[in-house]
């Protein structure tokens, strides 16, 4: 198999039957902490994780320097080229897409199409970012309401873009399943005091998207 530049290819030891596409969130690149220590727990359980980067944070890691994210046309357009590329060297029996905030956004306005296509069997959004930090009167829902692709949001009780009392108000479609991880931050990290480590959070994050991708495997 010749793998695509740019490309972070990690497989388990037999052939995965899912595989999953998994996009950075804005300010960190794709071998950050949060997504090299998911992308690990998947494989261990048996999925294949592919990660890519958006145009600004490629460009960031030639140049050293900070870029802000490319405008959502531009984010839409490269996370379609990799599904397509996705498709076509790996073959997948079961492709999910999704990411860290910001990419697991992307990925939710692109998983209808790809799901009606049949390129994609579902999504997985990892701190799903409802609305910016500090403007909860500015939501980033209108696709969520009509999605009939199966969803899963992962999302922390005290996430400062979209905390679990707010997220109950919100107007999601049936087909969205959301787990929640007690006290986490929009990290999954949560405070001392709440009994919980973030490393348990990760790896429940992880349990629940790989229990998610079993029961949609076509």
């Amino acid at each position: 198999m010749s793998i695509p530049d740019g490309w972070l290819l990690d497989r388990p030891d037999l052939e995965p039957s899912s595989w999953f596409l998994f996009a950075h969130g804005a300010g960190a690149p794709m071998d950050s902490d949060f997504m090299q220590s998911l992308t690990a727990m998947l494989v261990a359980q048996g999925v294949g994780v592919l990660r890519f980067e958006f145009p600004y944070m490629a460009e960031r890691r030639l140049s050293g320097g900070r870029r802000p994210p490319n405008r959502m046309d531009v984010l839409l357009a490269s996370f379609q080229e990799q599904i397509d590329l996705a498709c076509d060297v790996l073959q997948p029996r079961a492709l999910f897409i999704g990411g860290k905030s910001m990419g697991g956004r992307v990925a939710s306005i692109q998983a209808q199409a790809n799901f009606e296509s049949g390129k994609v069997a579902g999504a997985v959004c990892l701190g799903y970012p409802f609305h910016p930090p500090g403007k909860p009167e500015k939501l980033r829902t209108d696709h969520l309401a009509g999605l009939s692709c199966p969803t899963l949001i992962v999302q922390g009780t005290r996430d400062k873009l979209g905390d679990c009392e707010e997220v109950a108000s919100y107007a999601l479609s049936p087909a969205i399943d959301c787990h929640w991880l007690q006290d986490g931050d929009h990290d999954f990290k949560p405070r001392k005091a709440s009994g919980f480590t973030q490393q348990q959070h990760w790896q429940s994050a992880a349990d629940r998207a790989v229990a998610f991708m079993l029961a949609r495997e076509s």
